[in-house]
């Protein structure tokens, strides 16, 4: 089996150079969405919510060597005025000769390291996805009698104009030629006491990648937890890490970047702060986990803690942690795969709010403005029925309102602020008391950016939140401003 894998999946982990030059006995094939003899080039197929689609049903002996993808973006587009599937809502499938349980299985965004439905660019060995749009996967898939490769769309809307073309090669394989698999699993949240499982695997073969998605519960940083490999069945992991961000190719945290072998196509929010997002991928290309009957990898999820939430009443630099995880294992095996976990469908699939949100439309009618207008404006950026515009005329301008607590307790208070090219710079206050800035809201695209107010144990009633102008960035065109929502933030109460 090694020598076969040694073939399939070069050291190197892109196109072996070394061997180009030698002839093979294959014959080259390709399936893809174009439909034969259509004089209109009619090349892309619609799948509709609910439907599955089959993208390839292929004969062997064979090996797909590349798929290529692209399909419409979420958001409402000149392909789909009310917006599409995004990639999370797609469920991505793989069968190897004829098996009734699928040997790949997940969502098609995370399967190319981009978690939480978003589009990422990705260049890593086995996986490029150019600009978040073009697709491209390079993991060798061997089968010996069929292969079939579908997805199915678990989104309300379609999933429009997907385009793809799968190439591969008819050609004998050895006895020893093991299967692609690959298995999602979550955890929302982290069970306390026990680690992250990641892989579960009966069989002889080795390990060649984890996708990781994690959205934070708690403040302080999530990554200190170990990776662990129990191979063949032993006592303890034989092979065990120092860190997360370690095992990612990392130091001293994780930053935003992709690489051939590692990398970090997401990571959104403020350092330390409750619902920092992140993706993060590692190939053990050159370094696959070798196993002869079993496999497990887990990861612990421990890491700092702030005060409030520790038992010493303290900060703590290792605690178990209670974050949202959602994997992707990535291994080859001889014969077909044992399953251990299935794929929940796409809406338990989504990472669950932790927010009580006050959006746009309910601010309005308290809203009061000095040196401005203000308005509800609509949009695919903004939660809700759009953001809470202030079109502030000059330095100076404010803008003010409300909202209600319910029940006393602690919460993180986060505003969800437009950030654009005419916007302003703002100082935030909360009922009269500075809280935040002064904040530069400009920004050459616009995006909405989280910013925290703090952790704060606000008393039963109404409170109020004013934006001050206090001038502009020097690019800026304007003194503008955009609240999308007020969010108050789960906090956990038990101390660890």
């Amino acid at each position: 089996m090694i020598a076969a894998l040694a073939i399939l999946l070069p050291a190197q982990g892109f196109a072996d150079l070394a061997s180009l030059h030698e002839i093979r006995d294959a014959r080259s094939r390709r399936v893809s969405s174009t439909a034969d003899h259509d004089p209109s080039n009619r090349d892309n197929v619609w799948v509709q919510p609910g439907e599955t689609r089959v993208l390839a049903e292929i004969r062997g002996p064979g090996v797909i060597r590349h798929i290529w993808l692209t399909f419409a973006e979420a958001r409402p587009n000149w392909l789909a005025r009310e917006g599409a599937a995004n990639p999370s809502e797609i469920a991505l499938r793989m069968y190897w000769d004829g098996a009734a349980e699928p040997a790949v299985e997940a969502p098609l965004g995370d399967f190319f390291a981009a978690g939480f439905g978003k589009r990422a660019e990705v260049v890593s060995a086995p996986v490029l996805v150019q600009g978040g749009d073009a697709y491209n996967c390079y993991w060798p898939m061997p089968f010996f009698r069929s292969a079939r490769i579908e997805v199915t769309n678990e989104s309300e809307k379609p999933l429009a104009a997907l385009y793809y073309a799968i190439d591969y090669t008819e050609e004998a394989l050895g006895d020893g030629a093991a299967y692609f698999c690959a298995q999602y699993r979550q955890e929302f949240p982290a069970a306390l006491g026990v680690d992250t499982l990641i892989l579960e695997a009966q069989g002889a073969g080795h390990y060649v990648g984890t996708v990781m998605s994690v959205r934070t519960r708690s403040p302080e940083w999530f990554g200190e937890g170990d990776e662990k490999f129990t191979i063949d069945g032993e006592s303890a992991p034989s092979i065990r890490g120092t860190g997360t961000e370690d095992y990612f190719g990392n130091a001293w945290g994780l930053e935003k970047g992709t690489f051939p072998y590692f990398g970090v196509p997401i990571l959104e929010g403020e350092w330390g702060h409750v619902c920092q997002r992140l993706t993060t991928y590692r190939w053990h290309v050159p370094d696959p986990v070798r196993f002869s009957r079993s496999l497990r990898v887990e990861i612990e999820h421990w890491g700092w803690m702030s005060a409030d939430e520790t038992r010493s009443g303290k900060v703590e630099g290792f605690v178990e942690r209670e974050d949202d995880f959602a994997t992707v294992a990535f291994w080859y095996q001889r014969g077909q795969p044992k399953r251990f976990v299935e794929m929940p469908p796409a809406k338990e699939r989504v990472f669950p709010s932790l927010d009580l949100v006050i959006e746009g439309k309910d601010l309005l009618p308290a809203a009061k403005t000095t040196l401005g207008t203000v308005a509800l404006q609509k949009g695919w950026e903004w939660t809700g029925e759009g953001q809470l515009f202030f079109d502030g005329e000059s330095q100076g301008a404010a803008l003010e309102f409300t909202f209600e607590v319910g029940e006393e307790s602690l919460k993180r208070l986060v505003l969800p602020l437009t950030h654009s090219y005419d916007f302003g710079v703002y100082r935030i206050l909360l009922d009269g008391k500075p809280a935040l800035g002064p904040l530069d809201l400009y920004s050459p695209e616009i995006e909405v950016r989280e910013h925290s107010l703090g952790d704060l144990v606000l008393a039963t009633g109404r409170h109020t939140i004013r934006l001050e102008c206090v001038g502009k960035h020097p690019l800026s065109t304007g003194f503008k401003a955009g609240v999308d929502s007020v969010r108050l933030r789960q906090r956990f109460a038990a101390k660890r």
